[in-house]
C-alpha cells in the first residue's frame, strides 16, 4: 500500500508553525509496513489543494489530509476531497451534537461557522475528536483510501492510534509486512566521504535501502521491509554490518545515541573519570556531558575559564605561556588540561580555547580558530580546527569536536 500526507495551511508555508502531522503518521504506519512515498504542504486554497489531492489520488492507495477543518471560510479540505470524488457533504447529527456540548461545557453558545465541522462526505466514516470539535473522517472510492484529519498534534495523534490504526491492521490482514529502521551515527568523516565508501551499497537500492540523512552531523538510514519485525532486523544487520566494516573508524552509534551518551557509558563502564576546561565553548561541553543520567559517576566538575586571569588561578596556566603564546594556542590547550587533570586527580581531562567571534581575531589567529586539548597520563594531544559560521555556530561546532577527539582516543585506546 503507497501512501502519502498532504498538510494543509498557509502558516505551514509561511513557516509559522512546524510541520509535525506528516512525522506523526509516517512514524505510525512504518510497523504496518505501509510505504510513504510523499508529503506535501499545500496553503488555504481550494484551488491549489485541488490540483494536490487530484494528483494524490493517481498514485497513492492511502491520501491522509491534515488540517483545514476549522469553521472559518478559508477551512475547505473536507469540501474540496467531496468535490474532487463526486460526493456530497452530508450534515452529521450526532458530530454536531457533540460539538455543541463541548461549548456548553465550556459556557460558551457555539457559533454558526462551527456546524461546518460536522459536515462530512457522503458514506464516510466518522472519526471522533476527543480533544477537539473537528471530527475526522475516512473515504474510500474506487479502490482508494482517504482519510481526513485536524491540524493539530494533540488531536491528529490519538485519532491515528485509536481508529486508524485498527482500521488499517483490519484493511491489511494477510499481507502483514512492516517496516524498520536503523540510523547509523559517524563522526570523524565528511558526508561525501561517507558516501564514497559506501556508494556501491547505497546504489543497490533494493531491500534494505541505505541512504544519507540530513542533519549536523553525518548519519545514514538503512531501512527494511519484511513480514516480521525480526525478519527486518535480519536484513538491517546485513548490511549495517558491510558499512560498518568499511566505516568502522567513525560509526560511534546508532538510533537514540549521542556522542555524550556513548562516551559516558564507556566511562561508567571502565570507572573512570572526565574534566574539562572551557574557554571560548563556555560550558557547553560540559552541559552535553551532563545531560545524560548517571552522569555524576564519572563527571565531577568542569572548568569555565575565560579571561587569562581564571586560566592562572583555577587551571595553573602560566603567565610565560599565555604572554609568550597566546590564550588562542597549541601550548595553552595543553595547559589547561593539564592543569584541569592535577587538580581533580581524573585520568581525562578535555580543554578547548578559541576566538568564537565576531571580534578578536587577526591575520595569524582568524575568527574561528580552536585549539583543542587532551590529557591523560599515558597520552597528550592537541588539535586545531578553523571553523566558519556565526558566534553560536562555531561555539557548538568546537564543542561537537572536542566529544569526538575524545571519543577517538577511547576507541583508539580499547575499542568502543
Amino acid at each position: 500500500m503507497k501512501a502519502e500526507v498532504i498538510s494543509v495551511g498557509t502558516e505551514l508555508l509561511l513557516g509559522q508553525i512546524v510541520n509535525t502531522d506528516a512525522q506523526i503518521i509516517s512514524d505510525i504506519l512504518a510497523p504496518l509496513g505501509i510505504d510513504m512515498y510523499y508529503h506535501t504542504t499545500v496553503g488555504d486554497n481550494e484551488n491549489r489543494l485541488g490540483e494536490v489531492f487530484e494528483c494524490a489520488l493517481n498514485r497513492s492507495d492511502l491520501v491522509f489530509t491534515t488540517g483545514g477543518l476549522g469553521p472559518t471560510m478559508d477551512d475547505v479540505t473536507k469540501e474540496t476531497v467531496a468535490k474532487k470524488l463526486s460526493l456530497k457533504l452530508k450534515l452529521n447529527q450526532k458530530e454536531l451534537e457533540n460539538i455543541e456540548k463541548i461549548f456548553e461545557r465550556s459556557g460558551r453558545s457555539m457559533p454558526p461557522g462551527n456546524v461546518k465541522q460536522a459536515l462530512f462526505p457522503q458514506e464516510s466514516q466518522v472519526i471522533p475528536n476527543k480533544n477537539g470539535t473537528a471530527p475526522g473522517a475516512i473515504v474510500e472510492k474506487e479502490g482508494t483510501i482517504v482519510v481526513i484529519l485536524p491540524g493539530p498534534p494533540r488531536e491528529l495523534q490519538p485519532m491515528m492510534i485509536e481508529t486508524i490504526v485498527p482500521f488499517l491492521q483490519e484493511k491489511t490482514a494477510g499481507r502483514k509486512s512492516v517496516i524498520k529502521s536503523r540510523v547509523l551515527k559517524l563522526c570523524g568523516i565528511g558526508e561525501s566521504a561517507a558516501e564514497e565508501a559506501i556508494k556501491d551499497l547505497i546504489l543497490d537500492q533494493t531491500n534494505p535501502t541505505i541512504a544519507p540523512l540530513a542533519g549536523s552531523e553525518v548519519t545514514f538510514r538503512i531501512t527494511a521491509k519484511a513480514s516480521s519485525e525480526q525478519s527486518a532486523q535480519r536484513l538491517i544487520k546485513t548490511l549495517e554490518d558491510k558499512v560498518r566494516e568499511r566505516l568502522f573508524d567513525h560509526v560511534y552509534g546508532c538510533d537514540e545515541d549521542t556522542l555524550e551518551s556513548v562516551i559516558g557509558a564507556y566511562l561508567k563502564k571502565r570507572k573512570m573519570s572526565l574534566v574539562t576546561a572551557e574557554s571560548c565553548t563556555g560550558g557547553i561541553i560540559a552541559s552535553r556531558i551532563t545531560s545524560i543520567p548517571g552522569s555524576s559517576s564519572y563527571f565531577d566538575r568542569g572548568y569555565v575559564c575565560y579571561s587569562n586571569q581564571s586560566k592562572k588561578e583555577l587551571l595553573g596556566v602560566s603567565e610565560e605561556i599565555l604572554s609568550e603564546h597566546g590564550a588562542v594556542s597549541k601550548e595553552t590547550a595543553l595547559a589547561m588540561a593539564q592543569g584541569a587533570r592535577e587538580s581533580n586527580g581524573a585520568q581525562i581531562a578535555l580543554s578547548v580555547t578559541g576566538i568564537a567571534g565576531p571580534s578578536g581575531g587577526t591575520e595569524d589567529k582568524p575568527v574561528g580558530l580552536i585549539w583543542f586539548g587532551l590529557s591523560t597520563p599515558d597520552n597528550e594531544e592537541t588539535i586545531s580546527r578553523i571553523y566558519g559560521g556565526n558566534r553560536m555556530r562555531i561555539r557548538s561546532r568546537a564543542a561537537q569536536f572536542a566529544l569526538q577527539m575524545l571519543w577517538d582516543y577511547l576507541r583508539r585506546k580499547d575499542a568502543l
